[in-house]
């Protein structure tokens, strides 16, 4: 049977470089941020019921999901947020079942996956592993190597769980505050773990 791997982690920790890593190591990567893509493409029915609760304004005219516009909504309105997130979480859960299923039995199945406290996902994981950073880092990279402004950067935290939420899930934590070469080295220390016979 797969192993099934949670990874997540704070918007701006590295989780996607961690996820890049366990790529490159062997694992079958489900990757969250596609799949809530996916879930939103015209003639879905997610973005069907999207653009009902949210109103035309949110969809552009291409007939895509205006993710900026829809993103300026939610991300100020909680309640909005629990909405959308009641609409696409259903639709990413069974797509990602679906690419696990595919996966084949023998496969470290990662999912890579920003909400997976948020979702509820954590649990249903063998091994759930949270890339951490301080929250002054997650905001000063969000400034420098994403423009936005500090007051942006620590709405999109706050729409977020809490560090301590997330490292309360965690079986492993990868600490992201030094080098690539150390965040590396304890990538490749994680893996060994997982692919270790003692870890099926």
């Amino acid at each position: 049977m797969a192993r099934r791997v949670g990874l997540t982690g704070g918007i701006a920790s590295g989780k996607s470089t961690v996820s890049a890593r366990l790529a490159a190591l062997g694992a079958v990567v489900i990757d969250y941020d596609r799949l809530a893509r996916d879930v939103v493409e015209p003639g879905s029915p997610a973005l069907d019921l999207i653009a009902d609760r949210f109103g035309a304004g949110v969809i552009a005219a291409d007939g895509t999901l205006d993710r900026p516009g829809l993103g300026a909504v939610v991300f100020a309105d909680p309640s909005a947020l629990k909405d959308l997130e009641a609409i696409t979480h259903p639709a990413i859960r069974d797509l990602a079942a679906r690419r696990e299923a595919d996966a084949g039995p023998d496969a470290v199945v990662v999912h890579d996956n920003p909400l997976l406290v948020e979702m509820g996902a954590a649990a249903a994981c063998d091994v759930v592993i949270v890339v951490d950073v301080p929250e002054p880092v997650q905001v000063a990279r969000m400034v420098s190597d994403r423009g936005m402004t500090e007051q942006d950067a620590r709405a999109r935290i706050a729409a977020q769980a809490s560090r301590e939420e997330r490292l309360a899930a965690a079986d492993v934590v990868i600490d992201n505050t030094g080098s690539l070469e150390q965040l590396s080295a304890r990538i490749d220390e994680v893996w060994k773990d997982l692919v270790a016979p003692s870890a099926q």
